[in-house]
């Protein structure tokens, strides 16, 4: 019985899945709101049913009531966000909630299949962040000072950055984290948030080359002591945000080159200085062949996303496990062995949904330091699916970075969820812009109406003003509205009044 719960979940996972994500395409579609609430509800019920579909094979394999409570647990904690964001925020975007909430419950469902201590660790996580990211749509919107604390943002990145420089222990070849009364922390996650605060007010401000200068300097001390950190992924995030930014912010493509151009050289200088980095870059060349020299993770990953095939092998059914950190850098080929290449491709289809999303308001709003905030966030984010899935298929090197909220990781976890929480604050901005400028349209379109309306008065009022000046021209003959037939007949009528006057 088991095993044909199994299998049938695989197919369902995937159909469902793919009608969740063409209605994240379709909402674009639709300007009708009736129609657009309409998908954003069928996409609520596609999620809990993935959800209870997930739990329910997790239950039927493991045999375990703790599972259910942890389902029960979840299910209210998606149910007050999605209801959060409804009532308390109703301007914003539904279509950006729904696909959070379908990001976090397949991080659910993988996570509880992988590891049932780490996925409620993680779940506490979510519950702590979620509260925490609950105002900030609001301190978007009303607070404008934080377009004026530039160098607080970049003095803060760069001492939490050389704190974890300096201090903490090397893992992995790299430092990364260091432990906070016993929470683990990679500051280099919230950084990156305050990074793209930093770059975004000082364009703000000024684009001269000075401004231009300085903000070049900063973000290479940015990169720099991650690079000195080993955080290789990072760093590589960074500097793929700041060439965004700068391009957007300046126009000047001359500049987006010439950084380019740095950052192909500061690449090889890195692989002539760090052995780790040759290590991964002969991984990706030829995993099989150094399998036993820093190959053995990719092969892994390869081995477990071909094996998965379309639909994949059904939960517990595959062996995710044996690709080491799979939780966090490879959680994608897990997601790939055992949910299937349809699952996998839909869950990139959503978070490209995602980014659409954060470039769409970029463009929409009127200012431009939040234009550049939304733009940013959307390339950190987009940056980050991309090396994090990329590096499991092999089409990049391996970078060590995190799926956003999918893999495990208490920072990552927190800071994509305030990224979020920051782009929905800039969605209810647009709204509220739309909404003044409607009402700025409708305001002048009543003037005009009311212009159109008030000229047949003033014409009516015209000629009623100009009747008594040519009234006495029609009156040459006789009073009245058209004389008598006589005063029609001219010559005929003054010859009869000469004959008269000659008798007299």
């Amino acid at each position: 019985m088991t095993n044909l719960i199994i299998e049938l979940a695989k197919y369902i996972f995937a159909v469902l899945i793919c009608f969740y994500t063409y209605q994240s395409f379709n909402v674009f579609r639709s300007h009708d709101v009736k129609k657009q609430r309409r998908i954003f509800f069928n996409q609520n019920y596609l999620m809990f049913l993935i959800h209870l579909m997930g739990y329910l094979v997790i239950y039927s394999k493991t045999d375990n009531m703790q599972v259910w409570i942890l389902y029960g647990a979840q299910v209210v904690l998606l149910a007050g966000i999605l209801l959060f964001y409804s009532i308390v925020y109703p301007k914003s975007s539904r279509l950006l909630t729904n696909n959070m909430c379908m990001l976090l419950t397949i991080s659910f469902i993988i996570l509880t299949r992988l590891d049932m201590e780490g996925s409620v660790r993680q779940f506490m996580i979510v519950v702590v962040s979620s509260i925490c990211c609950m105002a900030i749509p609001v301190m978007i919107e009303r607070m404008r000072f934080f377009r004026n604390l530039p160098w607080l943002y970049g003095a803060v990145g760069i001492i939490l950055l050389g704190i974890v420089a300096v201090f903490s222990i090397t893992s992995n070849g790299a430092k990364l984290s260091f432990n906070f009364f016993g929470i683990n922390i990679q500051p280099s996650e919230l950084v990156k948030i305050l990074f793209v605060f930093f770059v975004a007010t000082m364009f703000y401000h000024s684009k001269d080359i000075r401004q231009i200068i300085i903000t070049t300097a900063m973000a290479a001390a940015h990169v720099i002591i991650l690079v000195l950190s080993r955080d290789l992924g990072m760093a590589l995030i960074y500097f793929v945000v700041y060439m965004v930014m700068l391009y957007a912010g300046t126009k000047q493509k001359w500049l987006t080159a010439a950084g380019l151009g740095a950052g192909a050289a500061a690449s090889v200088v890195a692989y002539h200085l760090f052995s780790h980095v040759q290590v991964r870059v002969r991984a990706w060349q030829d995993p099989f062949a150094n399998y036993d020299n820093g190959g053995f993770q990719i092969a892994q990953s390869l081995f477990a996303i071909g094996s998965g095939g379309w639909f994949g092998m059904g939960l517990y059914q595959g062996s995710p496990a044996s690709i080491p950190y799979v939780e966090q850098d490879f959680i994608f080929s897990a997601i790939a062995e055992e949910m299937g290449g349809i699952f996998g491709i839909c869950l990139i289809l959503i978070c490209l949904s995602c980014f659409i999303m954060f470039v769409n308001i970029s463009v929409q709003l009127k200012d431009e330091f939040y234009k550049l905030i939304a733009l940013g966030l959307g390339a950190c984010y987009a940056f980050q699916v991309f090396l994090t899935i990329g590096g499991g298929l092999k089409f990049i090197p391996l970078t060590g970075v995190t799926l956003p909220l999918i893999s495990m990781g208490g920072s990552s976890m927190l800071s994509s969820l305030v990224i979020f929480a920051i782009i929905q604050g800039m969605y209810i901005m647009r709204e509220e812009e739309g909404e003044a400028d409607a009402g700025e349209q409708e305001e002048a379109a009543q003037d005009r109406r009311r212009t159109e309306e008030g000229r047949p008065r003033v014409k009516a009022a015209q000629a009623a003003q100009a009747a008594p000046r040519t009234a006495p021209s029609r009156r040459t003959g006789n009073s009245g509205t058209g004389g008598p037939p006589a005063a029609r007949k001219g010559r005929p009528f003054r010859a009869e009044e000469g004959d008269r006057r000659r008798k007299r």
